[in-house]
């Protein structure tokens, strides 16, 4: 099915060239595939940005069920995870850095959920019933690693799945800043302990009053105000939390294309 209508979310040529090698090669053998990759990024990037549901994607992308199939199929197969890594190397460099970080930035953000099923709690302190997106981000604001699990679970808890993911992508990390949640006695001993890393807690200056710029700590919640720009992340619209860390790395995947190959 060819597009009739071009979209702000779609993928320019230059950002299409960028990410179409990273996608499954056709097979040699059987039915010759007919469905264009790129309308399915495009359709997925659409529903990103606007939120709406998987039926509700325009008639001129593929059908909803394609799309949707595909996604999920790039989920279980970690496509999108291995073309989120590769466009994080070279944004890195693009940026002057060394592709594989030494610092991050840790946090989690609370969002209510929309759906039922597994991994919901209430959180407090936010007033939040629904799930935690925990976020382990390099000084650049780009994502190392994503672990979405229950809102009423405390973050020097919750922080180990994500801290654990970082390990697999980057085992030489040396330092993690973190705000005062994360200053529980244990939190910064265990994570040399166990995963040899400096945790620095950024606290607030005494005295402060009102809103304050915490040094290192801007930068994840700058991360956070990018998933502003993508409706399906203003709740957790997944019933399963998997997917819903597929729909964050998606997100930072049309993200990292606009940096590359600004439209």
């Amino acid at each position: 099915m060819s597009k009739t209508q071009t979209y702000p979310s779609d993928l320019t040529d230059e950002q299409w060239a960028l990410i179409q090698p990273l996608l499954p090669k056709p097979h040699k053998r059987g039915r010759r595939r007919r469905l264009n990759y790129r309308h399915v990024l495009d359709a997925v990037f659409y529903l990103e940005r606007t939120g709406c549901q998987w039926r509700q994607l325009p008639h001129d992308f593929p059908p909803w069920g394609t799309v949707a199939a595909y996604f999920h199929r790039w989920r279980t197969s970690g496509l999108w995870l291995r073309i989120h890594h590769a466009l994080h190397a070279a944004a890195r460099r693009q940026a002057g850095k060394k592709p594989t970080p030494t610092a991050g930035i840790l946090d989690s953000q609370s969002v209510k959920t929309a759906e039922g099923g597994p991994e919901r709690g209430y959180d407090a302190g936010k007033n939040v019933n629904g799930r935690k997106r925990h976020l382990l981000v390099d000084v650049l604001g780009l994502l190392i690693a994503c672990v979405v699990h229950a809102a009423d679970i405390q973050d020097e808890d919750g922080c180990e799945a994500v801290l654990d993911r970082a390990r697999q992508r980057f085992p030489r990390l040396k330092k993690i800043w973190a705000d005062s949640r994360y200053a529980c006695k244990r939190t910064p001993a265990c994570v040399w302990i166990i995963y040899g890393w400096v945790l620095e807690v950024v606290r607030r200056l005494k005295g402060a009053v009102g809103f304050v710029v915490l040094p290192r700590l801007w930068v994840v919640e700058r991360t956070f105000g990018w998933f502003v720009l993508y409706r399906r992340l203003s709740k957790d619209y997944e019933r399963n939390p998997r997917v819903s860390e597929a729909m964050v790395y998606v997100a930072m995947i049309h993200l990292m294309l606009r940096r590359l190959r600004p439209a």
